[in-house]
């Protein structure tokens, strides 16, 4: 199952209370204070892993606690630090709270970190309270109390590549021709119903990532066809290819609504840098040369394609290339 969105409750561990004890010694039975701290409260950590894909654990995980400090003991003992609490989260994590909406922070490498929820102070113990005046203190303070929020953990996929276009549309055909991913393919819309991500290979040393997400439909933006959910998947990608069907009545007007959507959801994703991919150019007579003309001007970088005949898909992957090292 793959899960991208998350509210979790968080609590950090309470510190420790401080402790009121006195030395016992031979010749001074009621000597000196010797009450030690408490232990700090352990604190909420989230963690991203490359080891981990998906939010699935914390789907069924939805309350997180730390460990609480220790209270001090005699003999000036401090009491033990109470253990962090680490939730493992994919990298391209978002983590906000979940009732102010504040970005608590964004995790994007592997071993990224943030401190959501900070355990509680230690208590002093009688010791901290000892004065030329007062030599047998008996005050004591109590741990304080950890912090406490709900947390939303978002997952955004990290790819070079975002693959955008209507369902059915060619894009697991072309992942699954170009990778080793293999997603659901069939001649229905909607097959796939979860981002998949791929490997693509140029060569010995140079690769890419490419991510197909679901495909869009009109009114997308506002959370048709689970559209919202699947189009935060293309937020990190680097270059955008667009995909649209020649076989289709109006392949332009598709390839607008597309834009549409986007502009929407984000216009800053209409600034990134993209390509468009005329798909299922078999299905014409010629071939990519078959292609209308007018729509070879939809797109500054436009190429007609089969993933089925294999046409035009080794210049697509140069062309991706090219965008990528700009």
């Amino acid at each position: 199952m793959f899960i991208d969105h998350v509210i979790v409750e968080v609590r950090a561990g309470d510190g420790g209370d401080g402790c009121v004890a006195f030395r016992h010694e031979k010749f001074a039975p009621r000597g000196g204070p010797s009450g030690g701290d408490g232990g700090r409260g352990g604190s909420v950590i989230v963690e991203a892993s490359g080891g981990v894909t998906t939010l699935i654990d914390l789907h069924y995980r939805r309350h997180v606690r730390a460990e609480r400090g220790a209270h001090g003991k005699g003999s000036t003992q401090t009491g033990r630090d109470g253990k962090d609490a680490v939730i493992v989260v994919p990298p391209g994590t978002e983590v906000h709270d979940a009732d102010t909406g504040d970005l608590l922070g964004e995790l994007l490498a592997d071993g990224d970190r943030i401190v959501v929820a900070r355990g509680g102070k230690p208590g002093f113990g009688n010791e901290h309270f000892k004065s030329a005046r007062n030599q047998t203190p008996r005050q004591f303070t109590y741990g304080g109390d950890g912090e406490a929020r709900r947390l939303e953990i978002t997952l955004k996929l990290i790819a070079d590549v975002g693959l955008v276009g209507e369902p059915n549309a060619g894009k697991s055909t072309l992942i699954s021709t170009v990778s080793a991913a293999h997603p659901k393919v069939a001649e229905y819309p909607f097959t796939t119903t979860t981002p998949v991500l791929g490997l693509v290979r140029l060569d010995e040393r140079d690769a890419f990532v490419m991510v197909d997400i679901p495909g869009l439909i009109e009114g997308a933006h506002e959370g048709r066809g689970m559209g919202k959910e699947f189009l935060r998947h293309v937020e990190r990608c680097r270059v955008l290819l667009f995909m649209i069907d020649v076989l289709q009545p109006d392949p332009a007007a598709s390839y607008q609504m597309l834009r549409s959507e986007l502009m929407h959801y984000d216009p800053v994703l209409l600034e990134r840098r993209s390509i468009l991919a005329l798909t299922k150019c078999d299905a014409l007579e010629g071939g990519a040369s078959g292609v209308d003309p007018a729509l070879l001007g939809l797109h500054e970088r436009t190429v007609p394609i089969s993933a089925v005949s294999g046409e035009g898909i080794e210049r697509l992957k140069q062309e991706i290339r090219r965008l990528l090292r700009d």
